[in-house]
């Protein structure tokens, strides 16, 4: 049946750059770092002072993906390039990549840049800090029924309306500014608190109140819509005689020196609060418990406000992949083709409102059992929530921290349905300054890839 073509396009084409697995680095949770209290705000590290500036202390870059490899895009032993996808090829493994989709399929692209960070302790237990940090957090969501349309087509789907209405995509960029402090209630007993200041520069968020594809017997299908996708930033969509979509126009003017990017970056405009709560609990004097919730919290976007929508009925008529198949068409000739119909379906916001959009939400329960006074192993389940997904990861570590000095750590991670993830950590003071790299996933497993000239 004709019925693959936007589907193919909208859930495939957004992930071909996005194909590294990752997880939240729990490797750090039991070494002996003072950034571990971004991952529990209870957190008190041994030393009595840090300061931290950027490029020189925490940067972070995580790509989470629970259903892509790299075999899923391209094929084995040839060069990685739009001549080669995997899902182009009639001997793909459909049924295989099928089977191992979950309800909800995601990509989720974070990135952390600490641009200031200052912890102290004082009197016997407690502990100061202030941290300001870059984020950038994203996340696409792809229902299973759009993979299952797109490769098998609409046979099983004849006479009914699928819902992909779980379909959704946000991107945030934003400082987080923030303050807490952690101190003993009782002498096993610790607690932390780190209210946050959110300052949002640029969003995309996507409301979709309903989105059905109709499934029909012949080459015709078509989609019902209600979706708006907002936008805070410096751009804005220019229609139309029509209200469509004609352009995306960029405010170039707003970077043309150091003083107005300044400006641009520090706006307060769209502002939002978030919390961070955490305890640590000594069970005896080798076990301790912990568990912290972090980002909980919103931002409202009020400024530089545009976005399109569609709201009504799309035909799609004509559109069929095995065309590339069979070489009548070419992919790209395929793709702008649609392209064109999805842009006449999209009308530009004249009456943009203010959005809200909220933190993905972790949840951290861990466990530690010291061996000596300089090694212990540790376990940590970390749970994150957005809207309705729930994603979780266990990790198991061996940890030595020999003070202020040195520590390090080997951890396994199971997460996102993969179960090969060895991480390690490893920190070293030099003077006032101190070292440290981690990695939550090493690849045990690496594919050569050919590069010749004109193609990648």
């Amino acid at each position: 049946m004709k019925t693959r073509s936007f589907l193919i396009t909208a859930a495939m084409l957004l992930v071909l750059n996005l194909t590294l697995r990752a997880q939240n680095s729990q490797t750090l949770y039991h070494m002996n770092l003072p950034q571990a209290h971004l991952l529990n705000p209870a957190y008190k590290p041994s030393g009595k002072f840090y300061i931290g500036f950027p490029g020189m202390t925490d940067v972070n870059i995580n790509v989470t993906n629970n259903f892509l490899n790299f075999s899923d895009v391209f094929l084995k032993g040839l060069q990685p390039n739009d001549s080669v996808l995997s899902f182009l090829y009639s001997d793909f493994d459909v049924d295989g990549f099928i089977d191992k989709l979950g309800r909800y399929n995601s990509v989720e692209p974070r990135a952390s840049v600490q641009l200031f960070g200052i912890g102290f302790s004082a009197g016997k237990d407690f502990y100061g800090y202030i941290d300001i940090t870059e984020k950038i957090d994203g996340s696409l969501v792809f229902p299973k029924e759009l993979f299952e349309m797109a490769f098998r087509g609409n046979d099983a789907f004849v006479g009914s309306a699928v819902d992909l209405s779980s379909f959704d995509m946000e991107m945030k960029y934003y400082r987080d500014v923030s303050l807490g402090f952690s101190k003993n209630i009782t002498p096993k007993l610790r607690i932390g608190v780190q209210g946050k200041m959110l300052f949002g520069i640029a969003s995309m968020s996507m409301d979709t109140k309903t989105l059905k594809v109709l499934a029909n017997s012949n080459d015709l299908h078509s989609v019902e819509t209600d979706v708006t996708l907002n936008v805070s930033g410096p751009v804005r969509f220019i229609a139309d005689e029509e209200n469509h979509v004609d352009d995306l126009e960029s405010f170039d003017d707003r970077f043309d020196d150091a003083g107005e990017v300044m400006r641009e970056l520090s706006g307060t405009k769209n502002m939002g609060l978030g919390i961070n709560l955490g305890a640590e609990y000594q069970v005896t004097d080798k076990i301790a418990v912990s568990a912290s919730v972090t980002d909980l919290g919103y931002i409202n976007w009020k400024s530089d406000l545009t976005g399109v929508y569609s709201k009504g009925t799309i035909e799609f008529s004509n559109y069929n992949i095995e065309d590339v198949y069979n070489g009548d068409i070419t992919f790209e000739e395929f793709a702008e083709a649609l392209a064109d119909t999805l842009s006449n379906a999209l009308m530009v916001c004249n009456d943009c409102r203010p959005f809200k959009t909220t933190l993905p939400v972790g949840v951290t329960l861990a466990g530690k059992y010291d061996i000596s006074d300089k090694f212990s192993v540790g376990l940590v389940s970390y749970s994150r929530i957005r809207e309705k997904q729930l994603k979780e990861a266990l990790t198991i570590s061996g940890n030595l921290n020999l003070g202020n000095m040195f520590s390090t750590s080997l951890s396994y991670t199971a997460c996102n349905y993969s179960y090969n993830n060895i991480g390690a950590g490893l920190a070293l003071r030099l003077g006032f300054f101190q070292f440290y790299v981690i990695a939550d996933r090493i690849p045990l497993k690496w594919s050569e890839v050919e590069k010749t000239s004109g193609s990648f």
